[in-house]
């Protein structure tokens, strides 16, 4: 009896404990195995959240169930803890909408799409559930088109009058989400950014953020977008001037690619060895990035090679304190003006750099122009002029 017990008792043990692994094992049919120990870790670390990232990983349509596992994989930890199934299926599900609804989409590669298209967030904004209602806000302002130029063109153009955002120093805070800046009609140049690529993603254009923590001059830092198109990352900005033109590649392309501080990331979701820099929280590290500095140093060399080739001169500037003696050479920082508006910036040379080390700027000749330059107390000064047809040298004092 005691036997017939004792092995009763050992088969109730042993449906006990499969229904249990049932229970807390997750299916992750559909899914490479490559992503399988990443998974398991997420959920290791997901806490209360682990029952949804689960129906997620398990509910997901076969042909988007690896998408589903590649964000639950590199998610920050904050969302493993935090997303609810929902969120992700909905984002995954629109994401694919748009793939399969556009031309280019269809022939994205698909690490393409997951890192640059399939992610709902870009920076450590908070996670709105922006997707489909980007979807069906910027669908109509491409319908019919093929190119992915002419639909990045049409985004970039539509965007401020459909959300109704504009730059403002006022906004809360420099890292606000869509519906953030969308509540206050304003947003930073990080806020902008953010609207932008999510604009972009939803109709399945691959776009990131890229951006500098500070200027080589020391100016600050800003931030700005990137779209790729056939295989070529190109830089534009929420408010356009064309792909690849920019008021800021003249300081872009005078970036350090060594200097951490003054180098040019551009964001990844995967993970890679370098966090994009943060300047409103250098603690976060879990957003990625690369170092694409090289990419912008040669965008603005070649600019200036055409620009030479053509009707315009190296314009050489330096300032010059009259009230110190010796090498009186100072550092201030001048920007450059047309009729158009600004043009150009930069920072003179001082003591510290050879007598021939000018900051030089590439202008067209016989055109008028002003600099504002800023002494080292903050005083503005404003210096009128008209260039020559051939090089010349100005001593700002």
């Amino acid at each position: 009896m005691y036997k017939i017990l004792r092995a009763f008792f050992m088969l109730a043990l042993l449906v006990a404990v499969s229904i249990f692994s049932a229970c807390n094992t997750t299916s992750y049919q559909n899914v490479p195995e490559e992503y399988h120990p990443k998974l398991d870790y997420a959920l290791s670390q997901a806490g209360d959240n682990k029952d949804e990232l689960r129906k997620a990983l398990e509910t997901a349509p076969a042909e988007q169930a690896e998408a589903v596992a590649f964000l639950i994989a590199y998610m920050p930890e904050r969302d493993l803890l935090a997303l609810p199934a929902s969120f992700i299926l909905e984002n995954v599900e629109y994401a694919y909408q748009a793939k399969n609804r556009f031309a280019w989409g269809k022939t994205l590669p698909k690490e393409v799409f997951f890192n640059d298209v399939l992610p709902y967030c870009v920076l450590n904004e908070a996670r709105d559930n922006w997707r489909k209602d980007f979807y069906q806000r910027f669908a109509k302002y491409i319908d019919g088109v093929t190119e992915i130029t002419a639909a990045i063109d049409s985004v970039n153009k539509h965007i401020r009058n459909e959300l109704l955002v504009d730059y403002n120093t006022q906004r809360e805070k420099p890292d606000q989400s869509p519906y953030e800046s969308m509540r206050q009609n304003m947003a930073s140049c990080s806020g902008l950014s953010i609207l932008l690529t999510d604009a972009f993603r939803a109709v399945a254009i691959p776009s990131r953020i890229a951006g500098t923590p500070n200027w080589y001059d020391n100016r600050g830092n800003h931030n700005w977008n990137e779209v790729w198109i056939n295989g070529t990352w190109y830089f534009t900005e929420y408010y356009p001037s064309g792909l690849n033109q920019s008021w800021f590649l003249s300081s872009a392309g005078r970036a350090d690619e060594h200097d951490s501080l003054h180098a040019i990331y551009a964001t990844s979701f995967c993970p890679t060895d370098l966090a994009f820099p943060l300047v409103w929280d250098s603690t976060i590290r879990y957003v990625y990035a690369e170092n694409v500095t090289k990419r912008y140093l040669e965008l603005y060399q070649k600019e200036q090679s055409e620009k030479l080739k053509g009707d315009y001169i190296p314009v050489k500037v330096t300032y010059r304190d009259v009230n110190l003696h010796g090498d009186n050479r100072l550092a201030v920082n001048v920007d450059v003006f047309d009729a158009q508006g600004q043009i150009d910036g930069g920072r003179t040379k001082d003591g510290t750099h050879d007598l021939n080390d000018f900051l030089t700027f590439t202008l067209q000749k016989n055109h008028a122009y002003l600099f504002k330059y800023f002494l080292p107390d903050g005083t503005e000064k404003h210096y009128e002029f008209t260039t020559l047809d051939h090089e010349q040298l100005i001593e700002l004092q």
